[in-house]
């Protein structure tokens, strides 16, 4: 399986930056998807971003142009660069590693994000 280990949450003001990271170790094959998804309480995790190992990406609508994902294949690492944070993007941030058409598919242990004033 796949080890992932996420970094890079916390508290910060409206308007501020993080960079989130999330590394991957194990049965890293390729092709693969990295993806960050998030929960805030009360609600079902969804969807943030993704990239593929050929570098694909795909964005929840909403967060195009804020926020960035990409990749740095020779470390296994994903990044989730937010930019402009508001309060309604206070969640946990979760890693996801999935290896398509096999049973490969872990996630990170989550990341708290908080935005307030």
């Amino acid at each position: 399986q796949v080890h992932l280990v996420e970094s890079g949450g916390g508290f910060v003001q409206p308007g501020a930056s993080l960079r989130l990271s999330c590394a991957a170790s194990g049965s890293t094959f390729t092709p693969y998807i990295m993806g960050w998804y998030r929960q805030s309480p009360g609600k079902q995790r969804e969807l943030v971003a993704t990239i593929t190992s050929s570098s694909e990406t795909n964005y929840l609508d909403s967060l195009k142009g804020r926020f960035t994902i990409s990749g740095d294949y020779s470390k296994n690492t994903a990044y989730l660069q937010m930019n402009n944070l508001a309060p309604e993007d206070t969640a946990v941030y979760y890693c996801n590693f999935k290896v398509p058409n096999t049973n490969i598919d872990s996630w990170g242990q989550g990341t708290q994000v908080t935005v307030s004033s």
